[in-house]
């Protein structure tokens, strides 16, 4: 269980990050530093902040998008549109190790807060732009969405039913790449400046990113320079792999190697199949897909879920049952994880939120604190970051700079 007293915040506690990102790709890279116990400050624009705010549904004015990608973060409204506000995120910019933004390319440098300024100011910096198609290339300047980076990638055409149209992913696959990219490739830099005392730039591409996760599928095509086609559930060339009925739900089930094959046929009662010429290879198993789906099929059809799992699980055999998102969230391994804790919200009481997927052993982290509300943190990052007293603090909301 979380030990809640515990005032470790993490390998990053007292790192700074300045968060220019919104929507999804910018903040989930924000949100892996957050959960490495980063001090994450998330510069937002007056009137609506990140446009995830705005995303239905909402709960009590709060939007369910924005809750799920900011838990660990603080939140500071800054107009970069004003002078006074291009000159306070300098002065934060001074004070922070890390920058993250998702902006065009281009943006920043407009607004007179482009690497070279900011580098400037703060050789230290490490600064991190995260954009749909990098910062080189005949793309940079066109604006991407996850479906387009999913289907620009090839990774949408693999995925879908056999002989069916492509399907977009369920999960922001190519938004969330930015979370998966970035954070590496910023720590790295992290660890590179304790040699050198100097920062670096880091352009994160997100459709680099989607045709990297295309794994063994590209060397799958280049192989036989033709375009790999959805396969459902099912694997190109592992068979079987996939879902299976059962009577009372779905079930995977998946034979990696060969010596899979045998601890399957045992499980399902069919040892007669495990050194049938047929089916005793990767190969000749692939070659007859069909044949060999209907065999697992008839099996896993008149069994329900938990005796087919307890005959899986006896002879190791690769496998799980289809969960929807709430059984997913309250498994027993989910709670044994820790994954889904309850977080106070200033506006919205006691929550829960999906909890930080790293862990350090016996070593508590303190636990994540909830999704901010917009500009809930600007008084206090204000004071704490740049000793502005109150009159200084109340000057800059007058002017509209940080309302």
């Amino acid at each position: 269980m979380v030990d809640e007293a515990t005032d470790w915040r993490g390998p990053l506690s007292g790192v700074r990050v300045l968060d220019l990102t919104r929507v999804l790709a910018g903040p989930a890279a924000s949100l892996a530093l957050a959960d490495l116990g980063a001090e994450v400050i998330k510069v937002e624009a007056p009137g609506g902040g990140d446009e995830t705010r705005s995303f239905p549904p909402h709960k009590d004015g709060e939007s369910h998008y924005f809750l799920s990608i900011n838990r660990g973060k603080k939140s500071i409204v800054v107009d970069l549109k004003s002078e006074r506000g291009v000159a306070l995120l300098k002065s934060l910019a001074k004070e922070s190790d890390i920058l993250l933004e998702n902006f065009r390319p281009g943006v920043m440098d407009k607004l007179g807060l482009g690497y070279r300024v900011l580098s400037e100011l703060n050789p230290k910096l490490i600064y991190c732009a995260i954009s749909g198609f990098g910062q080189t290339g005949p793309m940079r300047d066109q604006p991407s969405f996850d479906i387009v980076l999913q289907a620009l990638s090839g990774a949408m055409s693999v995925n879908g039913d056999i002989g069916g149209e492509p399907l977009k992913m369920g999960i922001p696959l190519g938004d969330w790449v930015g979370g998966i990219n970035a954070p590496p490739a910023i720590l790295s830099a992290l660890y590179e400046r304790e040699h050198t005392g100097k920062g670096r730039y880091i352009d994160v591409s997100l459709l680099d990113g989607m045709l990297n996760l295309l794994g063994y599928l590209s060397q799958l095509a280049f192989f036989n320079q033709t375009n790999p086609e959805p396969q459902g559930s099912q694997h190109p060339n592992l068979v079987p792999y996939g879902a299976f009925a059962a009577k009372d739900g779905t079930i995977i089930v998946a034979c990696l190697t060969n010596q899979f094959w045998s601890r399957i046929c045992n499980a399902l009662d069919m040892p007669q199949y495990i050194e049938d010429p047929r089916f005793e290879s990767l190969e000749r198993r692939r070659d007859a897909r069909d044949e060999v789906n209907a065999l697992i099929n008839e099996r896993t059809c008149t069994r329900s879920i938990a005796d087919l799992t307890d005959a899986f699980v006896e002879h190791r055999v690769p496998h799980a049952p289809i969960l929807g998102v709430l059984e997913a969230l309250s498994s027993e391994q989910a709670k044994a994880r820790d994954m889904v804790i309850n977080v106070d919200h200033s506006r919205l009481g006691e929550i829960p939120i999906v909890n930080r997927p790293i862990k350090f052993g016996d070593a508590q982290m303190h636990p994540p604190t909830a999704p901010p509300v917009l500009g809930e943190h600007s008084v206090e990052v204000l004071r704490s970051v740049l000793g502005l007293s109150d009159e200084q603090i109340d000057d800059l909301r007058k002017s509209q700079v940080i309302n």
